[in-house]
């Protein structure tokens, strides 16, 4: 009984390999040939769906700022992290220290960096109150 459900299965999966493998032919073969009609490109800058996400963009910015800067209680913070490395080395575990000495410097790269998408993003919000949610630039 046991073998006889293991042929059925393994005639199934080469019946769907041999479907699968059929149809990324005529896939690759549909993609091969040259489309007439080339995409059309973006007709405007997007600034009318940008201006309605500035809110929500500004509070994942904050969050995400609020537990990189908390304290090493905090699960995602900076000081968090530095003090597993720090506990690394005094254990004398320098694999770990230096893989988790790579994420924290990603980690405190990050905070730079959005702290510089936050000070973007004021001067979009002021540019958005300034034109009107951003109707007069579409």
């Amino acid at each position: 009984m046991n073998a006889r459900r293991r042929t059925r299965t393994l005639l199934a999966g080469c019946a769907v390999a041999a479907v699968l493998a059929g149809t990324a032919g005529v896939a690759s073969a549909d993609s091969s040939t040259p489309s007439s009609t080339p995409a059309p490109g973006p007709t405007g800058d997007g600034a009318k769906a940008l201006c309605k996400r500035v809110p929500r963009i500004d509070r994942r910015i904050e969050r995400a700022l609020k537990r990189l800067d908390a304290g090493p209680g905090t699960r995602g913070s900076v000081a968090r992290l530095q003090q597993r490395v720090d506990n690394a080395k005094k254990a004398g575990h320098t694999q770990v220290a230096t893989f988790l000495q790579d994420r924290l410097d990603f980690r405190k790269s990050l905070v730079t960096n959005l702290q510089q998408r936050q000070k973007d993003l004021n001067d979009v919000k002021s540019w958005c109150r300034a034109s009107g949610g951003g109707k007069a630039a579409s």
